[in-house]
C-alpha cells in the first residue's frame, strides 16, 4: 500500500449540506447553501460557518449576527444544490426552490419548514481567515421536526429524514448504520447481546 502527497487542501469529507438562512426582515430573508460548517463546543452549544465575503448573505451576516443553520435532506438536494450556485442578488431563492421560511423563534433569521433540524444561533465573533471569514456562534435554539420525534419515547429520529451530507463536490444521502457512540466498549450480557 503507499499514499500519495497532495498540495495542501480541505479534504476532511464529508461534512454536512446545510443551508444557513439570514436576514433580520421578510424582505431580506436569504438562504445560503453552506458546507463548511460543525460544533465547536458543547457546553456552552456553539457551532460556526465560514462565508465567502463575496456572497450575498456576508454583509447581511456582518449587520445582524444572527443565522440559522437548516440541515438538509434527499428531498432537499436540488433546492440545496441550487441555493449554493445562485445569489439572492438576483434571485428569489423562496420562490424558485419552493422552500418555505417561517420566523425563527429566537433569533430574527427564518427557519426552513422543509427541514428536519434548525439551529438557531447569535455570533459570538468573526475571524477572517483569508478566503473565509468563520462566524463563531452560540446556539440559542434548537428546532426538530415533529415528524422525527417519536410520541412514545420522544426519541428524534434524524437518521429517518433522509439527511445529506456533502463530499468532495458530490451530495450523499447517510446509509446504513454501522454502530452506536461507544459499541466498542460496551459490555456484552450473557446471552451474547449487548
Amino acid at each position: 500500500m503507499s499514499k500519495q502527497s497532495w498540495r495542501p487542501g480541505t479534504m476532511i469529507y464529508p461534512l454536512p449540506a446545510v443551508i444557513v438562512t439570514v436576514g433580520s426582515t421578510p424582505e431580506e430573508w436569504n438562504p445560503i447553501t453552506i458546507a463548511w460548517t460543525g460544533t465547536i463546543c458543547s457546553d456552552p452549544a456553539m457551532c460556526y460557518i465560514s462565508v465567502r465575503k463575496e456572497r450575498y448573505s456576508f454583509d447581511i451576516l456582518m449587520r445582524t449576527m444572527e443565522f440559522t443553520i437548516n440541515l438538509t435532506t434527499s428531498s432537499m438536494a436540488r433546492a440545496t444544490d441550487w441555493i449554493g450556485v445562485r445569489s439572492g442578488r438576483d434571485r428569489d431563492k423562496w420562490a424558485e426552490t419552493g422552500l418555505t421560511p417561517i420566523p425563527g423563534e429566537k433569533v430574527a433569521s427564518p427557519t426552513i419548514e422543509e427541514s428536519p433540524l434548525s439551529i438557531e444561533c447569535r455570533v459570538k465573533n468573526v475571524t477572517d481567515l483569508g478566503t473565509h471569514h468563520m462566524f463563531v456562534a452560540d446556539v440559542l435554539n434548537v428546532r426538530a421536526d415533529d415528524r422525527y420525534i417519536d410520541p412514545e419515547t420522544g426519541r428524534f429520529s434524524l437518521e429517518k429524514s433522509g439527511i445529506m451530507a456533502y463530499c468532495h463536490g458530490h451530495y450523499f444521502e447517510l446509509g446504513q448504520l454501522i454502530g452506536k457512540f461507544g459499541f466498542s466498549v460496551q459490555k456484552q450480557s450473557k446471552s451474547g447481546k449487548k
